[in-house]
């Protein structure tokens, strides 16, 4: 049998059973609740169930019980098995210790930049700009809304985001400042 295949959803869900047994349900108000949703793309309502069913086919959870209350759908309780919590140890090892190649958008947009004219360039980058900004804004209410009830522990990666977001304002701006002085140019479009 292949090894399981870790995402990032799946050691939210094994880290959730970890704590407690507990529904897909639970696991999705858990993760909104605790703002992973900031961290872990759980766009699709069916993510967290095709996640929790590959961990059960894999062996890395279990079913404790099937629970129905009246008026209500079928509940069926997960819990993590043995394998589960040694995979999920190694899999936050690893994702800890080893950075990795990612491919995010707006580097890709980046290397693509001559595509437009400088003055577009100048333009698009200025919105993003507002958009940081504002980004930022919120992630700091959110680091102090949460400093006035949470341990420092559950803010590192709410922290973290606001990190990056500032070091990518920083490079826009100065991105922004090389184009408008004429340090970074192109030559113009041709149609």
């Amino acid at each position: 049998m292949p090894a399981p295949r870790r995402s990032v959803l799946a050691v939210a869900v094994l880290s959730m059973l970890s704590e407690a047994p507990m529904h897909a349900y639970r696991m999705q108000q858990l993760i909104k609740e605790r703002h992973k949703d900031d961290v872990i793309n759980v766009s699709q309502r069916n993510s967290v169930y095709q996640t929790i069913q590959r961990l059960l086919r894999d062996g890395l959870v279990e079913v404790e019980g099937v629970e129905r209350a009246e008026n209500r759908p079928e509940r069926t309780t997960y819990r993590i098995t043995a394998a589960g919590r040694e995979l999920l140890l190694d899999w936050l090892r690893d994702m800890l210790a080893e950075p990795v190649e990612e491919f995010p958008q707006f580097p890709a947009a980046l290397s693509f930049l001559p595509s437009l004219d400088v003055e577009e360039a100048v333009s698009v980058l200025g919105v993003r700009l507002t958009r940081l900004r504002e980004r930022i804004q919120a992630v700091r209410g959110d680091i102090d809304y949460g400093k006035t009830f949470l341990a420092p522990v559950f803010l590192v990666e709410t922290v973290y985001q606001e990190r990056l977001l500032q070091a990518e304002l920083q490079y826009v701006e100065e991105l922004v400042a090389d184009l408008k002085s004429g340090r970074v140019t192109w030559p113009a479009r041709t149609e």
